[in-house]
């Protein structure tokens, strides 16, 4: 399809690959091997291809998630062909089975850190992104308040600025680290915008200075999941841009994660918030497939997240109609002056 839509600002637009599913696409098997197409290419660069081809507006860039443990060469072999594709390409670390939180697992999460810190450099990736400060969905986990949340973020402060200064970041190409918290239930202790920025400026002040390099990666959808309002979301905001401290936006739909229009104005709401504060630069829109395997905790903590809003569509073609919607939002928020 023809590009009909112009990008008017200076932004990036771009997609986390979530659509096209873990299972089957994202996750690699036991011997660290990518799926691929009955034609031997990598599924996820197959998917991209074809929303390339969909997209009514210019697809900029791609946060690509990073699991550890997969093989070198089909890492490289997709990363390479996702920038052949004239992406802007920048990783997603994805860790898991340790606690952050817990000293005794620092150099567990290091580790899985490193493999996708390392393989940043390689490619030239400019900024990461990770939820590398709790453990996904942990079944009995407690909120952490008062001294034990001070030694959590303190804790998560050391072990970020340990892989920080392991992975020579200091002098990479990884100019910025962008953390996200997720909605109560796949977190229990930083689970919202306020309690993120805790830990970014204790991050922060760890590397020295009036360093930045943590920044926070703000999703709409999970805002909208956790307990703090709109407007409580906005000021946050606000505050965190003027301390340098945003990061990328996430255009995603709250409890569906599915198709934008299932949203309840968060994404409207908290971009027009991100792009006030004048230090916006990335913008994504991530979809997750309601009946991915991987998910199957999702669909159990709220049946929302298992409804199908394709409404007859390919999650490509839903996926490019949400990069449509954010195009022109972002249109307009240059033409109202907010860009």
């Amino acid at each position: 399809m023809a590009h009909d839509i112009n990008n008017q600002t200076d932004l990036e637009l771009g997609i986390v690959p979530t659509h096209a599913g873990f299972v089957g696409g994202l996750v690699p098997d036991d011997d660290g091997n990518l799926s691929r197409t009955a034609d031997g290419e990598i599924v996820i660069l197959s998917e991209v291809k074809k929303l390339s081809e969909l997209t009514r507006v210019k697809l900029d860039a791609l946060q690509l998630p990073v699991i550890p443990g997969t093989a070198e060469g089909d890492l490289n072999e997709l990363a390479n062909g996702l920038k052949d594709l004239d992406l802007s390409l920048y990783f997603v670390l994805m860790v898991g089975g340790a606690d952050p939180m817990n000293p005794d697992d620092e150099s567990a999460i290091v580790d899985q850190l490193l493999f996708g810190l390392e393989a940043a450099k390689q490619h030239g990736v400019t900024f990461v992104s990770s939820t590398s400060i709790e453990n996904w969905m942990v079944e009995g986990a407690q909120r952490k308040e008062g001294a034990d949340f001070e030694a959590a973020v303190e804790q998560n402060a050391k072990l970020h600025h340990r892989a920080y200064t392991e992975a020579g970041l200091a002098d990479s190409c990884v100019n910025s680290w962008h953390v996200e918290f997720l909605r109560p239930g796949e977190f229990q202790t930083f689970t919202d915008l306020g309690r993120l920025w805790k830990f970014l400026q204790a991050a922060n002040a760890a590397v020295g200075g009036s360093s930045t390099f943590f920044k926070t990666l703000t999703d709409a959808a999970h805002c909208g999941d956790s307990a703090l309002s709109i407007s409580e979301n906005e000021e946050l905001i606000a505050q965190i841009g003027a301390n340098g401290e945003l990061g990328c936006f996430h255009a995603s739909a709250k409890t569906t994660r599915g198709c934008l229009s299932t949203d309840d104005g968060w994404i409207g709401s908290l971009l027009t918030a991100a792009a006030r504060t004048g230090t916006l630069q990335h913008v994504f829109v991530e979809l997750f497939k309601h009946d991915d395997p991987a998910l199957e905790g999702l669909r159990n903590l709220d049946s929302g997240h298992g409804i199908d809003t394709t409404d007859g569509r390919s999650y490509n073609q839903a996926t490019a109609d949400g990069l449509a919607d954010t195009a022109r939002r972002l249109n307009n928020l240059k033409i109202r002056g907010i860009l």
